[in-house]
């Protein structure tokens, strides 16, 4: 047996296949930085300590065996809006909140993969902001910098990936809570097709905005992830056709056609790119024109977009609160964006739904020229831990879109997008920036073969917060 755990989602995979490791070791160990870092960075709402225990020894047996699955004994965090067998879906809020009798569908894939499910991460009262902090379990902090929020509303699974907790999380993405996180703490972070991983229980999640999805160091551990929890159940509303992403990993993506996009949508509210971000990912793009691809500066027609986003949204939130055991322990903000929710559930939602289409084709017309749209992921670094906790509702709503002004149409549309570490906003290197690769419908595997391809170049994954310790997480 190895001596060094390694550190990768497919490292550990192989390494456990090989007989070099055990998964109690690997399991153990998770357990061990969860709890040293539990203090400072406040990953996780819930840990499966004694459970996890029991699944690495089962894990151990069927691979003694001679059983062999994509993950088996691997252990891996899920959002705490995923059920989870045995575990409350308390999604970020005060209360108690009963226990799930069964996986949802997302997490019953990963454990038929094998995995183990270490715990349950932290994510804002009904994912609603990017940052990760309220009443119910304080503060989630950077491990690249514990001063800054990992950002949101992903953001606990974020940090365990990038502190090393564990070597991928699956997060959710309803206006970038994915890939947000993964831009402020250097992490891969995929927005699949909308339906590509099941939302099951529920048929589809906060009217068809919000997809659950990997977050990890590389493009190949994301991938891997995607992989293994994609596939849909009898009774989801969207079942896209099967893209392969494996493969993509490893195949040239050739010499695609890439928009640089600067322009955001409509929304009626002040907002300004930082000039680092704007040169974090100006310089990606001169990389991809390096490595022969074309790269021009172009940008969607997004139209009112927001009008779609708003129903969706806010009767999602409506919907959500109804599922709490005391509503009235709800952030204030989370009440009225509730109340509006209320307003707005009948003709607006059954209006922006009825558009879809109509906005899908008005955006996706760049892509008649081009492969890919490439994108800040936010507007500015991550803000420090507080910023934007005690502001009003409409004070919460202008900081977020002033800080994360890019992410969210993508939602609306239902079509891949990618977060890709863009470098860091300080000499420091402690507060990471991200870049977007967005596509159209089923694109998947073209955004991951060009964020692999861009990887191999950058090498981000070299990297790692003083929090963690590279080659022992």
């Amino acid at each position: 047996m190895t001596s060094v755990i390694p550190t990768g989602l497919g490292e550990r995979a192989r390494a456990l296949a090989g007989g070099e490791v055990t998964s109690r070791a690997l399991v153990e160990r998770a357990l061990e930085r969860i709890a040293e870092t539990q203090p400072t960075l406040n990953a996780f709402r819930r840990v499966r300590a004694e459970a996890a225990l029991r699944e690495a020894a089962e894990a151990d047996r069927r691979l003694a065996a001679g059983e062999r699955l994509p993950l088996l004994g691997v252990p891996i965090a899920v959002k705490d809006d995923t059920d989870v067998a045995g575990e409350p879906t308390a999604f970020g809020c005060c209360g108690d909140f009963p226990v799930k009798v069964a996986d949802g569908e997302a997490v019953r894939r990963l454990r038929a993969a094998g995995a183990v499910i270490v715990g349950k991460t932290n994510t804002p009262e009904l994912g609603q902001w990017p940052f990760t902090e309220g009443p119910a379990f304080g503060d989630t902090r950077n491990p690249w910098n514990p001063e800054h929020t990992p950002g949101g509303s992903s953001g606990g699974a974020a940090a365990a990936v990038a502190a090393g907790l564990v070597p991928a999380a699956l997060g959710s993405d309803g206006a970038g809570s994915i890939r947000i996180p993964a831009a402020w703490t250097h992490l891969v972070g995929i927005k699949p097709q909308r339906g590509r991983i099941s939302t099951w229980p529920d048929v589809e999640s906060f009217n068809g905005i919000t997809c659950i999805g990997p977050l990890a160091r590389t493009v190949a551990d994301a991938a891997l992830l995607l992989h293994v929890a994609s596939g849909n159940c009898e009774g989801d509303l969207h079942c896209p056709e099967p893209v392969d992403v494996l493969s993509a990993v490893e195949r040239d993506p050739g010499r695609l056609r890439i928009a640089l996009s600067f322009k955001t949508a409509f929304t009626g509210t002040p907002k300004r790119l930082d000039p680092v971000v704007r040169d974090s990912v100006v310089r990606l793009a001169e990389r991809l024109a390096a490595l022969g691809h074309e790269v021009v500066a172009a940008e969607p027609r997004y139209g009112l977009v927001g009008l779609s986003f708003l129903p969706r949204a806010t009767a999602g939130l409506m919907e959500w609160s109804g599922r709490v055991p005391d509503p009235l322990l709800l952030d204030v903000r989370t009440r009225s964006a509730a109340r509006n929710g209320r307003l707005l559930c009948g003709a607006a939602l059954r209006w922006a739904r009825a558009h879809e289409e109509a906005l899908q084709r008005r955006v996706g017309a760049i892509f008649e020229r081009f492969d890919v749209v490439l994108s800040p992921t936010t507007a500015t670094p991550p803000p420090r831990i507080g910023a934007m906790a005690h502001l009003s509702s409409w004070q919460t709503d202008r900081a977020m879109i002033a800080a994360c002004p890019y992410a969210w149409p993508w939602n609306v549309l239902g079509w891949p997008a990618m977060s890709v570490p863009a470098g860091f906003a300080d000499p420091e290197r402690t507060l990471p920036l991200g870049a977007q690769l967005l596509g159209p419908a089923g694109s998947e595997p073209v955004l991951i073969s060009l964020a692999a391809q861009l990887e191999a170049d950058q090498r981000w994954y070299e990297h790692w917060p003083q929090v963690s310790l590279p080659g022992t997480p």
